[in-house]
């Protein structure tokens, strides 16, 4: 299967091999997770869900609670209604959460339920207690991608629960994008250095990330809070850091509440991340850095200085998620590398544009695709080789077979541990992905070097 890649590249227009993303409804359940007390349910077949539930488990390596309506084939002809509501009741009766947060599939937005229909007549028939919640968000996998997913329930969060009062408050909203729970637990830890007020959502730190005490608890203590939820209407401003998984909902708070709303790309590497801490200081007390994130900066610099020549001109391949892909791309370019091939299997024009304007004016020749797959990646790889892959799991048989060094990153990472302990943004996670990239090089010079060149020293 590996070898079966060949150079000979033909244009594929519908048709996906190994495809460099996943579906709308496990964006939609990892957003969920990131509210405190919720219970993500699968409007949809049981597969469906099971199969979000598995995928978001192996990468996290904790059990994904998550609850579906069960099509049958009756359900998949006459429409879910009684599903939905029969799945309400049980809910609410054996698990008792706060808030339910109901995704679509494919089959229930093929049939075309009209969910906020059906939950005003389950509430109307007691199906849900009163004082708790349920929302939804509209995710198809037929469209769009995990990240669709994500920005859609995260948008729908802000919708259904954020409030205003009149009275603003002395906070931010922070929306943290598609990220690893120790990204989001570095976002919050860089905000209250800085001594700035803020909500996270979502935020899926401590529920993700959980230690072990013996005792299994259905909604762990982390995850935004119902009423800080309601408070972000009265925030008075929202930083968002991405794109793509971010800036929809911050748009939204504005659009519904007048929260002013400063878009960002995600605090990768030196530049992303000063930006962020440059956009906290408008809110900090006083306006200064905290003493100790002057230090982590110095830190990452100093081993940038140590190591940029092992990175001068290194041709990288990079695929992922978009807001993540635009961030490595940035940091590379800062370490003196050459991103020559950079993919996305997600859609969207401003990705293409945002690449080309980081690559042009330094590797003008760079393959930049959106909607892309590890197929295509490969084709180009064999064709020009590349020095090192970075990538998330489903890059690791490019590289078996090519013999290129893989720097795992993003979503999924199935076959490693760590990566939700240990953060990439800020500058403390872009030491952590200098040492892994430094790392991998080292590792391939050090396998394949002529013994001449085995140095006991790199």
């Amino acid at each position: 299967m590996l070898n079966a890649t060949t150079k000979n590249i033909i244009e594929r227009k519908a048709l996906r091999v190994n495809a460099a993303k996943t579906c709308q409804p496990i964006g939609a359940m990892y957003a969920s997770l990131g509210i405190h007390g919720c219970m993500p349910h699968s409007h949809g077949s049981q597969g469906c869900c099971s199969y979000h539930r598995s995928h978001l488990t192996r990468h996290f390596k904790e059990p994904v609670i998550a609850t579906t309506s069960s099509f049958t084939e009756g359900a998949s002809v006459f429409g879910g209604l009684a599903n939905l509501t029969q799945a309400l009741k049980n809910i609410f009766t054996i698990y008792n959460p706060d808030i339910v947060a109901v995704h679509t599939t494919c089959l229930s937005e093929v049939i075309g339920d009209d969910v906020p229909t059906i939950v005003r007549r389950a509430r109307e028939e007691g199906a849900v207690p009163e004082g708790k919640i349920v929302i939804h968000a509209n995710t198809p996998s037929f469209v769009g991608s995990h990240i669709t997913g994500f920005a859609n329930m995260t948008s729908a969060i802000v919708k259904y629960l954020s409030e205003k009062t009149g009275e603003t408050k002395e906070q931010v909203t922070i929306f943290p994008g598609f990220v690893e729970p120790a990204d989001m637990r570095e976002i919050k830890r860089i905000t209250k250095l800085m001594g700035v007020p803020f909500v996270m959502l979502p935020d899926t730190s401590g529920v993700l990330d959980g230690g072990l005490d013996g005792n299994y608890t259905m909604f762990p203590k982390g995850g935004a809070t119902l009423p800080e939820i309601r408070s972000t209407g009265d925030s008075a401003a929202s930083i968002a850091l991405g794109h793509f998984t971010a800036h929809p909902s911050a748009l939204t708070l504005e659009s519904k509440h007048k929260v002013p709303a400063t878009l960002l790309e995600m605090p990768f590497g030196v530049a992303g991340t000063d930006e962020f801490v440059q956009t906290l200081r408008a809110f900090s007390p006083g306006g200064a850095v905290a003493p100790e994130i002057e230090e982590d900066r110095g830190r990452l610099v100093d081993a940038i200085s140590d190591m940029q020549q092992y990175f001068h001109k290194k041709r990288v391949a990079v695929a992922g998620d978009p807001d993540q892909v635009i961030g490595y791309v940035r940091f590379l370019l800062e370490l003196g590398a050459h991103p020559c091939y950079v993919i996305t299997g997600s859609k969207g024009n401003a990705f293409e544009q945002r690449i080309h304007e980081l690559l042009d004016p330094v590797v003008p020749d760079a393959k930049i695709k959106q909607q892309s797959d590890f197929f295509e990646l490969h084709q180009w790889i064999k064709n020009e080789p590349v020095d090192v892959i970075v990538a998330n799991t489903y890059g690791k048989f490019v590289s078996r077979v090519e013999d290129i060094p893989l720097v795992r990153v993003g979503f999924p990472i199935l076959d490693r541990v760590g990566h939700r302990y240990f953060p990439t943004v800020g500058y403390v996670g872009a030491l952590r992905f200098l040492d892994m990239l430094t790392n991998a090089l080292f590792d391939k010079k050090d396998r394949t070097c002529a013994e001449e060149w085995f140095e006991l020293v790199q």
